[in-house]
């Protein structure tokens, strides 16, 4: 089975643009996501990203016009300024690691992008845990299970952010395949092609 790793932040606008899209090539091709939140605060200093306050004004600036574009090219539900961003991501990346140790990838990446709509869709704060709690009862998924997890995905959350730093990852979202690094939900075109190739 064709697998590709899928290095994401549930707090990256790029990733929740790209996220849907991914899945929809990964079922195409029979494909296998192995799902990896990481900690974009500690992979940005080793590879020369910035956080978004820290970058140049003309960056953010184009940042915008960017997400407009993609916004209205996707057709995807996008507020450019969301009430609750810039937030932690530590949390909601944690979740999501303790939902695939739980109950499976599948299960993982539909909260996902539970979470991340939330962010970027519906004006949530996701780094708050009661906003957390509420998204797991709408995705109908066993809490208790996940909970139990909390732990792991702590250790795992750490594992994961290392091996991207090893895999040379400097944003979100990466995909790799076969070792070939992809960045950006911009490149998902040369993700199918990879795929189906």
């Amino acid at each position: 089975m064709k697998t590709l790793t899928y290095y994401m932040s549930p707090v990256s606008p790029w990733t929740y643009l790209g996220h849907e899209r991914l899945l929809a090539i990964a079922r195409r091709h029979g494909a296998q996501i192995q799902l990896r939140p990481i900690d974009l605060g500690r992979v940005f200093p080793i590879s020369g990203g910035l956080p978004l306050a820290k970058r140049a004004p003309q960056r953010q600036a184009y940042r915008l016009h960017e997400l407009a574009r993609w916004r209205e090219f996707t057709g995807l539900p996008l507020n450019i300024h969301p009430k609750h961003f810039p937030i932690p991501a530590d949390d909601a990346a944690r979740l999501i690691i303790a939902c695939d140790l739980a109950l499976g990838t599948e299960a993982a990446l539909g909260l996902a992008g539970a979470l991340l709509r939330a962010c970027w869709a519906e004006d949530r704060d996701i780094s708050d845990a009661a906003t957390r709690t509420a998204i797991l009862a709408e995705r109908g998924l066993d809490a208790a299970a996940i909970t139990a997890r909390t732990a792991d995905a702590a250790s795992t959350f750490d594992t994961y952010t290392e091996a991207a730093i090893r895999d040379e990852v400097f944003g979100a979202p990466f995909y790799l395949i076969n070792g070939v690094p992809f960045w950006g939900q911009d490149r998902l075109e040369f993700v199918d092609r990879a795929l189906a190739g």
